[in-house]
């Protein structure tokens, strides 16, 4: 057995909520499973309110059990980052992993890494390395967090290929997302649709997770209003808090006079009604624009639900080698030629079967495990 180690993260954890505070919450959890001492230091203060277009930062959720979570970092006040670098080095970690998802922490996690012992491997866990609402000044602080990084970790290859691109000297572990064994267990689509009051007897489609322009959300709905989608009783529903105005959707459904096939619900999801949502429809659809990778995928993978996505590295990949789902273009008539395909019966059970069989290849101990060896192979770089 290899021998324990102290590893610290940086980042979003409980009490914020999302995808990524929550992947920080099980990857705490699956290190400490494993043997590992493991201290996360998450946000005191995380975004300036005209940063985050959410209606609230914080989860309702419990705290995770068996994590030791507290609230250290201020990622606007550099004097809160000397202090935090100081207790990092006082807590003398073997590892300590920064979070890195917008060039926005730049500032903050570089000037944090550049003042810890070289005694301590620096490591970047990128969920993105190219925002998807691209700024001028990304790449310039991309390359300064870099400089003060021995390794990068991420859970996709498109990330990864997004990193070499720029930063082709520094290693890089292209793991998995994995599906977390924690959430609320999988039930029967009838009784979700019962709990829920969705209709029992008409195939429904779901858009599940925030609501960002890149991610689409317009696209899949004026498929809906094509052929042969427009013909069927298919039902959209979408699930999740909107980053821009509801409205602009809601007046595209009343445009398109699908008022009587579409389910709403605006709000962010808890873990019992994610489990509720995804477990009612026949199928979740990512129609994105862009994406490195999607933390939605591990959700329908769990929950044994088929999935249609946009042919991009980032959500494809996994679909194609599992055969999980279709890869469709990103127009409104492929999406709905390819959903009326993926819908009929026998192209349902074909990928549930497939999706019942999957789920042990991708789980959190066998990730913590492949990126603690990755982490203890690599060289600390030399800097300046």
């Amino acid at each position: 057995m290899r021998a324990k180690k102290k590893v610290l993260f940086l980042g979003p954890a409980h009490p914020y909520r999302g995808g990524i505070a929550d992947t920080q919450n099980y990857l705490a959890k699956n290190l400490v499973k494993l043997g590992h001492e493991v201290l996360v230091f998450t946000f005191n203060y995380q975004y300036p309110k005209i940063l985050f277009q959410g209606k609230t930062q914080y989860s309702k959720d419990p705290k995770p059990k068996g994590v030791n979570i507290k609230r250290k970092v201020h990622s606007l006040n550099p004097i809160n980052w000397i202090k935090v670098s100081n207790e990092i080095n006082h807590y003398s970690p073997n590892i300590v992993l920064f979070r890195y998802w917008t060039p926005f922490l730049a500032p903050c996690w570089s000037y944090i890494a550049r003042k810890l012992s070289p005694k301590i491997k620096k490591v970047a866990f990128v969920d993105n390395w190219i925002p998807h609402e691209a700024k001028p000044w990304d790449k310039i602080m991309n390359h300064l967090f870099s400089k003060r990084i021995d390794a990068f970790v991420t859970l996709s290859k498109a990330v990864s290929d997004d990193i070499i691109r720029d930063e082709p000297n520094i290693p890089v572990w292209s793991g998995f997302h994995p599906i977390s064994e924690d959430l609320p267990k999988i039930i029967s689509k009838t009784k979700a649709r019962q709990k829920l009051g969705w209709s029992e007897d008409k195939k429904i489609v779901l858009f599940f997770g925030l609501i960002r322009k890149y991610k689409g959300l317009d696209l899949l709905i004026e498929a809906f209003s094509k052929a042969p989608l427009k013909s069927s009783k298919t039902l959209l529903a979408i699930v999740g808090e909107s980053y821009e105005k509801e409205e602009k959707y809601l007046d595209l459904i009343k445009r398109l006079k699908l008022e009587d096939r579409v389910i709403y619900d605006f709000n962010y999801a808890g873990t019992e009604y994610t489990r509720d949502v995804i477990c009612a429809a026949d199928v979740v659809a990512q129609t994105y624009r862009s994406a490195t990778q999607s933390g939605v995928t591990p959700l329908a993978y769990l929950y044994q639900t088929p999935l249609l996505v946009s042919n991009l590295p980032g959500l494809k990949v996994p679909i194609e080698k599992d055969h999980t789902g279709i890869v469709t273009e990103k127009s409104p008539e492929e999406i709905a030629i390819n959903l009326s395909k993926i819908l009929k019966r026998n192209s349902l059970e074909f990928y549930k079967k497939k999706l019942d069989k999957i789920s042990k290849n991708y789980t959190w101990q066998s990730f913590c495990k492949s990126m603690i060896n990755y982490i203890e192979g690599i060289n600390q770089r030399q800097q300046n």
